[in-house]
């Protein structure tokens, strides 16, 4: 089977890998996977014919590289930065990678959170070049036909959305694609995923937002959302079709409504090896950095009471997963459940409470609660913290400003260090900013935050703030299980991932929550390595290569496959030559 329509990647005598198209000349140059731009040889232009239709000068990756940069750095509005780089990557892959790989501390909050957000509610004017496949309601009849005219043929990951709800910023429509593809753009980037082996998806099935079906401009379907059994339909005969085109892939979820979030992972996860990353990448990212906090205090995940703010996708996946930590320190499900307190925007949740039926394992026993100083029905927040005695506070509620002061300081009457991790982003929705955190507490609080945020200066000592980006758990989390072959991603494979980059931090971060995004790439093989081998030990994964390697070997195995931007050379089959 061929990589592409448009080409193959061979090895010659010597094991070394060539490209071989099927295309040649200006229609070589417009498929960005395969065009190298002005770094084509005086050779390479000869054998495709594309003399006279490039500068003549040939240049290195490394100067165009810089050319790009210098370009790059005249541009002051970050949406229009995000633009470039997506033009550039629509031009020339290899290209747009590099560049990102050498800058990917700067350029990571450019073209993913926060400024993703903004070129997902801009998407449908700034939409410029087809990228990734989109099933929609016009299309699901014949969605098998449709799959079929994505170039690529050795898919081993995509990632999908219906765009319901997509980061803090609710419903987009079809510019929801744009977190599919900043998705991706950090597989390959971070986690070593090679371009042609991944796949964006938009499931258009409607939007409730009628600014968008009125908009003239806008390019999804213009009618309200699917739901109930519709919908599940349209889900069905998508899922269906994509195993049928792409049996070897992995599916990430990406940015579902909590209403469908949890029922889509467990109807498909099994039937197609998938993870939803808002919901088990959120907990996994969250409950890693509350290990390193609670390591630099001196104390186990054990000792901690905990407060999420917040029940969606992602509050549930961090309560959950904390869950699962706690348990894996040796509590039993009742002890860890006592030590965990979970709100919704009416307030904390207890039995006997109205509520979603994913929310109820979160629930309390009103009884816990009985002593408590509550004004109203439902303890608030505040009383929550106060009555629970919280020393690790969790936000994913979206709501910017809820961490108050006096929620913050009121931490302090139970533990030293309190633990505080505003993680809804992007940045506008973050329930507290770091800097005021730390002002309140006198430095004392242990902060990461869900957006990016720069070092904070407080009484001569600098703060450094670290990220909870799930980019340190998705990529490495994906790319274990596509080279393990996994037949599903199970809870104990996203529970290793978590402990991995745990791991990764004490050993080489020791003094940081979360290691800086410089280290995404080596964090990533780290924890896709991890995830093979729980893989292995749950008989989940189907590639005979690995079965049977010890942990090193399969550490080599995962480094050795990991991609790289380099660009390749050409040859022309001897039919074409």
């Amino acid at each position: 089977m061929t990589i592409s329509r448009y080409y193959d990647v061979k090895r010659d005598e010597r094991g070394k890998r060539y490209l071989e198209p099927f295309v040649t000349g200006s229609l070589l140059l417009g498929i960005p996977l395969l065009n190298k731009g002005t770094a084509f040889t005086h050779e390479e232009r000869r054998m495709l014919g594309l003399e006279g239709l490039l500068p003549p000068h040939v240049t290195t990756l490394e100067e165009q590289k810089e050319r790009n940069y210098r370009r790059y750095r005249l541009i002051e509005n970050d949406l229009e930065k995000h633009i470039f780089l997506r033009n550039l990557q629509d031009r020339n892959e290899v290209l747009f990678y590099a560049l990102l790989v050498e800058h990917m501390a700067e350029m990571l909050p450019i073209l993913y959170t926060p400024t993703v957000g903004e070129a997902v509610r801009q998407f449908s004017y700034i939409y410029r070049f087809p990228r990734g496949f989109t099933a929609s309601t016009d299309n699901i009849h014949e969605i098998e036909e449709a799959l079929q005219n994505v170039p690529l043929n050795d898919v081993r990951l995509a990632v999908a959305t219906d765009s319901s709800a997509i980061l803090g910023i609710g419903d987009q429509g079809f510019g929801g694609l744009a977190i599919s593809i900043g998705k991706l753009t950090i597989y390959t980037a971070a986690g070593g995923l090679g371009p042609d082996k991944a796949l964006p998806i938009e499931l258009d099935v409607g939007t409730n937002r009628a600014d968008l079906i009125n908009d003239p401009l806008y390019l999804g379907v213009r009618h309200r959302r699917l739901t109930g059994d519709e919908y599940f339909a349209f889900m069905d005969r998508f899922v269906e079709a994509f195993r049928k085109r792409y049996p070897n892939a992995v599916m990430q979820w990406e940015d579902f409504g909590k209403d469908t979030a949890f029922a889509v992972l467990e109807r498909y996860r099994k039937v197609l090896p998938s993870f939803n990353d808002d919901i088990q990448g959120t907990g996994a990212v969250a409950l890693a950095g509350v290990m390193a906090a609670c390591r630099l205090k001196g104390e186990n995940l054990s000792d901690q009471r905990f407060v999420v703010y917040g029940a969606g996708a992602g509050g549930a996946g961090v309560a959950q997963a904390l869950l699962d930590g706690l348990m894996r320190e040796g509590l039993s499900p009742e002890e860890a459940r006592a030590r965990l307190f979970v709100l919704d925007s009416k307030g904390l949740l207890l039995k006997g409470r109205r509520m979603e039926a994913y929310k109820e394992r979160f629930a309390q026993d009103p009884a816990r609660v009985q002593g408590w100083s509550v004004a109203g029905e439902v303890p608030t927040l505040y009383e929550t913290v106060v009555g629970a005695r919280a020393t690790v506070l969790l936000g994913l509620s979206g709501q910017p400003g809820s961490f108050t002061q006096p929620i913050v300081q009121a931490m302090l009457a139970h533990t030293e260090r309190p633990i505080v991790f505003p993680l809804s982003n992007p940045t506008s929705a973050s329930e507290a900013i770091p800097e005021e955190i730390l002002r309140w507490t006198g430095g004392k609080a242990l902060v990461a935050a869900g957006s990016p945020f720069g070092p904070v200066e407080l009484d001569g000592k600098v703060y450094p703030i670290g990220q909870g980006n799930n980019a340190f758990i998705f990529p490495g989390l994906g790319f274990g299980a596509v080279l393990a072959k996994a037949k599903e991603v199970s809870d104990g494979m996203v529970l290793e991932a978590a402990y991995a980059l745990y791991d990764y931090t004490r050993r080489h971060y020791p003094d940081r929550i979360y290691p800086p995004t410089e280290a995404l790439r080596e964090v990533s093989q780290y924890v896709a390595a991890r995830v093979i081998r729980q893989a292995l030990q749950e008989e989940l994964a189907r590639e005979e290569r690995v079965m049977g390697l010890s942990f090193e070997a399969i550490q080599a195995y995962v480094a050795e496959r990991f991609w790289h931007p380099r660009y390749l050379p050409y040859r022309l089959s001897k039919t074409q030559g």
